[in-house]
């Protein structure tokens, strides 16, 4: 099994941290299909967002799986410590270092992947993390600035010795932000230069293309990132094939309604219905972008201006699809 500090995970399958997506509601429903860690979405580093109504939503952790791990980005090392214990003393089990982002809006600020190229200040963060809080650190990287530049392997190096718990490695550059294949090569690399436990991430979309990278690599686990959107089930899935060898079908599409519903009714109960009903648009987007009647279905969702159309909408779904397969049985939309 994985163990990261004293915490023993369930299995080698973690959800990645993304903004804008993994949410509290989006976290536990990953967690309750299999995930065997989540993590939050970035919080910055910067104290005067702290009592944002951005920040305090992405530091929720109610009623969340164990251990609750947050993830911290900034550039300066005094202010990502001082992240680090506030988000300890807020409930954090597990803190996570962004050195992997390749958005301009966070590079800009000298943050997320941009820290790869600077090594010494990779060193002073990791550092000032690692001593300021008494639990776990781990960080979540690029192999490098660019393809030119894969320096993972020092990047690692440098981790296992500041005292990091874990790494997470996304197999692209900052330059190549997600554009063209994830190569592992360099993972494989930085596997064997290592002690601690490895997740390989990027273009990890199936049961099989996890298995095919944890033999590549011989990573300790696998970190799945935009294949889960529209897909909660997917990490219980690579986790079962992993552990046994044998794949957990894909939920009916009559149980894929029912957790599309559970999981817009989480967002507007977390959110409330202005904002929640806007983030449940893309979510039911990912849904159905497989369906053959993806478009209209994604516009007539998109139109509906109150959380209880919404939710209705769904509900209208369900019925004409039961309507459709048991055409004997009575079903109220």
């Amino acid at each position: 099994m994985l163990q990261i500090g004293p915490y023993m995970l369930p299995n080698r399958v973690a959800l990645a941290p993304m903004a804008g997506v993994t949410d509290l509601p989006f976290r536990r429903l990953c967690a309750q299909m299999g995930a065997g860690l989540v993590v939050a979405e970035m919080i910055s580093s910067n104290a005067s967002l702290r009592d944002s109504r951005k920040t305090l939503l992405r530091s929720r952790h109610d009623d969340e799986i164990q251990p609750r791990l947050v993830q911290i980005a900034g550039s300066d090392p005094a202010a990502m410590a001082a992240a680090a214990v506030y988000n300890v003393a807020q409930g954090a089990q597990i803190i996570d270092i962004n050195m992997g982002c390749p958005a301009k809006k966070v590079c800009r600020r000298a943050a997320g992947s941009a820290l790869l190229a600077d090594e010494s200040l990779v060193a002073d963060i990791l550092n000032a993390v690692v001593q300021a809080v008494d639990v776990p650190v781990t960080l979540k990287i690029r192999t490098g600035s660019s393809p030119g530049a894969r320096n993972g392997v020092s990047i690692a190096g440098i981790a296992q010795d500041a005292g990091i718990a874990a790494l997470a490695v996304h197999g692209r550059t900052r330059a190549c932000a997600f554009r063209g294949a994830a190569e592992y090569d360099t993972i494989a690399a930085i596997v064997a230069a290592t002690t601690i436990p490895v997740f390989a991430n990027g273009d990890i979309d199936s049961p099989a293309s996890a298995a095919r990278v944890i033999a590549q690599t011989n990573a300790a686990g696998v970190m799945i990132g935009r294949a889960a959107q529209g897909r909660p089930w997917l990490c219980g899935q690579i986790a079962a094939h992993l552990a046994t060898g044998v794949t957990p079908p894909e939920p009916t599409l009559e149980e894929q309604l029912a957790i599309m519903q559970s999981h817009v009714t989480a967002l507007h109960e977390f959110y409330g219905d202005f904002m929640g009903l806007r983030i449940a648009r893309k979510h039911v987007s990912w849904y159905l972008q497989h369906s053959t009647d993806y478009l209209p279905r994604r516009r007539a969702f998109n139109s509906l201006e109150s959380a209880a159309a919404q939710l209705h909408y769904l509900r209208q779904m369900t019925g004409e699809h039961l309507q459709q397969n048991y055409p004997q049985k009575e079903i109220a939309a």
